[in-house]
This record gives structure tokens, C-alpha cells and sequence, in this order.
């Protein structure tokens, strides 16, 4: 039995399947919290959250890492840690420096820093020529006033270091540019208590459709799993709206994606113990890398990919930690494609009504999950505020992301919110 550390998590579905994958495959785990409560309220009412069944459930400043490492490290001689891991973005430097401290399997600082980094990324990415649309950092209103006229409107603005598409805006002019920095400015702390560097980052905004590109390295080798589609919605938000695994994609354009995919790893040096979830624009003048996350997708992409090929990510996660070879063989699992579709808010308010109209029990159906009435409601301006989603497979081809918009299309219809 192994014995990992795990330094928080989101509180949505990997913090779920994270503490199933270390059960389920005979390990134990130590969770390492700045706010217990912060846990304690995401749980269903009745109910314990899986990460609070941990060995031990111990608390310390997980913001401030030069306190942490020798903290960490008394507590690694006392309890040892084989293995450490967080799901959250937030905590994802922190839990690289740790691993270096403790003489633990996993990716170099530098190159997580890097990867977690929006501008960094860019930086790497343009000096290694992977392809990536143009950009400017800058944090003084002039200089990003004529670092956008130079990349040219429209355009998308990005805080170099949020998660879930927070803050991330389309700007078609001037006026709504200094719109976006001032709703981003008045966010100086994320929602774990640390403060953001105010440094902005200016992107051209990309043609074509977005694929996610789903990897593990492990020794040195990038395994590719296979590729997700996207959909968008939320303007001039980018709210993900749904997935679709496998991608419907031509041999081509999935060849072109994971080659980018692989490329940017590579010149990010994520190349061992990485579960990495690449995003990619597929443009009409090839593929362009939006960002690279070192850490396994959201919004249940893993388990997409599970129910299409029985790859658990979330074990492969854990093994590529604990510095063990993850299992990823293909099973038939008897579907083609598996797709999810999330109920967006395009409205704030109280949720008055909204009923699954029988949708759990009909064929082909795998998740329904929906928020309850009395819910406050707020419109969608990032991947935060759903309403709920529906996930559901196809056993001959590509038809799953059909299938899940019909039956949303149906759940909408009973959605009230005033």
C-alpha cells in the first residue's frame, strides 16, 4: 500500500474520483488543507466529501510554500508520503516544489510554473515555435491600449494566472478593453485567498474549432489517449458548454492536434509524471495551442474518456505520482462516443423550476446532475455557474453530443428561473 499526499483540490468532480482511484487501487492518502470548511460546505447536505475519508486530515498554510516545504517535510518523516498530488490549478507549483523537497516522482517547478503561467506559456511555447496565436503582456493601461492596437481587434483578454475561464473576454474595441481590465483589476485575490499578479495578457483571437488533446507521460514518453472536442457559448464569455469524446474529427486534423499537443509538452519539459490536458484551436491556418494544463481535465472529460475506453485517468494520475507505470490499454466498453452537455444560465436570479423529466432513465443516458430549486442563479461568465449537466453515450459512432443536446434542449424547457 502507498501512501500519497494530497494538497487540495477542486471541489467538483475530480475531488471525487481522486480519492476513488487512490481507494480503489489498494492506497491510502493525507489531506493537507489551509480551510477544512471550505470542504465541509461543498459536500451534499448529509453527506462527508470523499476527501475528508483520508487517513490523516491535517491543516496548514498551504498558500505560503516556504513555510509549507518544511512542514511538509517533518510531516513526510513521520507519516511518509510515497506519492503527492492535487487536483486544484491553484496548488499545482506548490505540489511540484514539494515533490522536488521530498525527493518524489513527478514534474521539474519550473516547468509546472511555466505550464500554470498563461504568459509564461506563451513565452516558452514562442521561443521553442509552437505554434500559438499573437500576445502581449503588459499591466499599464497605455501599453495594453497599444499593445492591442497592434495585435489588432477583436481580440481576447486573459489574467495570466485563473482557472475555468474566469475573466476571459472577448474585446471588440477599446471601450470594452478597458471594460475587461477594470472588471479584472476590481479581482486582486482568486477564491483560495492568493493574490494575483496583475499582469494582463492580450491574445488574438483565434479561428476554427477547440480540441482538447488528452495525455500521460510517464519515463520520458508522452502517451497520447485521445482528443475531445468543445463547444462554446457565453459571449463574450467562453464558457464551455459541452464535450465530445472521441473528437469528431478527420485522421488529419486529430494527427495535427496531438502532434501540437506533444510539441508544447515537449518544450514545456512535461514530459514525465504529467497528466496533461492540452487545449488547441484548429485553425484555418493549422493548429494553434490555447494553454496547457499538467493536470487531468475538467468538467468530466476523464470520465468521458473512461466510459469510450475504460482509461481511468484519475488512476494514471495517481500512478505517474507514486512514479509507477499507468495502465492504459483500450477495453471495449461498448461505446463509440460519450459526450456531456452543461445547462448554462443566461440569466440571474432565484432557480424556481427544474426537472429531469424522466431523462436519467432513458436509453443510452450515463449522468444527469441538476442543481436544486432555491439555488441563487447567477448568468454564466465562466465554467462556475452551471445549472447542471447530462452526459450520455452512443454505441455505434459519433452521435453522443446529438443525443446530449437533445435532451438538454428538453431540460430547458422546464428551467425557470425569476
Amino acid at each position: 500500500m502507498a501512501h500519497l499526499l494530497v494538497v487540495e483540490s477542486w471541489v467538483g468532480s475530480m475531488s471525487r474520483l481522486l480519492p476513488r482511484a487512490i481507494r480503489e487501487n489498494g492506497h491510502a492518502f493525507t489531506f493537507l488543507t489551509r480551510d477544512l470548511h471550505h470542504y465541509l460546505r461543498s459536500a451534499p447536505e448529509g453527506t462527508a466529501h470523499p476527501l475528508l475519508g483520508a487517513r490523516h486530515v491535517i491543516t496548514a498554510d498551504t498558500n505560503d510554500i516556504e513555510a509549507l516545504l518544511p512542514e511538509v517535510e517533518r510531516l513526510h518523516g513521520v507519516l511518509g508520503f510515497d506519492g503527492v498530488v492535487t487536483s486544484c490549478d491553484y496548488y499545482l507549483p506548490a505540489v511540484a516544489r514539494i515533490a522536488e523537497r521530498l525527493g518524489l516522482p513527478g514534474p521539474g517547478p519550473e516547468a509546472v510554473h511555466h505550464a500554470c503561467r498563461k504568459d509564461a506559456t506563451r513565452r516558452v511555447l514562442g521561443d521553442a515555435g509552437v505554434p500559438g496565436p499573437r500576445f502581449a503582456v503588459r499591466e499599464e493601461w497605455a501599453d495594453l491600449a497599444r499593445a492591442a492596437r497592434d495585435i489588432g481587434y477583436p481580440l481576447v483578454v486573459k489574467p495570466v494566472d485563473l482557472c475555468a475561464g474566469m475573466y476571459v473576454r472577448r474585446v471588440d474595441d477599446e471601450a470594452q478593453l478597458a471594460a475587461a481590465c477594470r472588471a479584472l483589476a476590481d479581482f486582486p485575490v482568486n477564491a483560495r485567498g492568493q493574490r494575483r499578479t496583475p499582469a494582463v495578457l492580450l491574445e488574438e483571437l483565434l479561428d476554427g474549432p477547440e480540441v482538447s488533446v488528452e495525455t500521460v507521460s510517464y519515463a520520458g514518453a508522452v502517451h497520447v489517449v485521445g482528443v475531445t472536442d468543445k463547444s462554446v457559448g457565453g459571449a463574450p464569455a467562453f464558457v464551455e458548454t459541452g464535450h465530445m469524446f472521441p473528437a469528431d474529427l478527420t485522421p488529419a486534423d486529430a494527427e495535427a492536434a496531438e502532434h501540437t499537443a506533444l510539441a508544447a509538452l515537449k518544450a514545456l519539459g512535461l514530459t514525465d509524471g504529467v497528466v496533461a490536458h492540452t487545449e488547441i484551436k484548429l485553425t484555418s491556418a493549422g493548429p494553434r495551442v490555447v494553454e496547457v494544463n499538467p493536470r487531468p481535465a475538467g468538467n468530466r472529460i476523464t470520465e468521458l474518456v473512461r466510459h469510450v475506453t475504460g482509461i481511468d485517468l484519475a488512476a494514471a494520475f495517481v500512478d505517474v505520482a507514486l512514479g509507477r507505470a499507468p495502465d492504459l490499454r483500450h477495453t471495449d466498453t461498448g461505446l463509440r462516443s460519450a459526450a456531456i452537455g452543461f445547462l448554462v444560465p443566461d440569466s440571474s436570479g432565484t432557480l424556481e423550476a427544474l426537472d429531469d423529466e424522466g431523462v436519467s432513465d432513458l436509453p443510452g443516458v450515463l449522468e444527469v446532475q441538476l442543481a436544486e430549486p432555491g439555488r441563487a442563479v447567477q448568468a454564466a461568465g465562466s465554467n462556475n455557474e452551471y445549472l447542471g449537466h447530462v452526459m450520455a453515450g452512443d454505441p455505434d459512432g459519433p452521435g453522443a453530443r446529438a443525443r446530449v443536446e437533445t435532451l438538454l434542449d428538453g431540460l430547458r424547457t422546464g428551467l425557470v428561473i425569476r
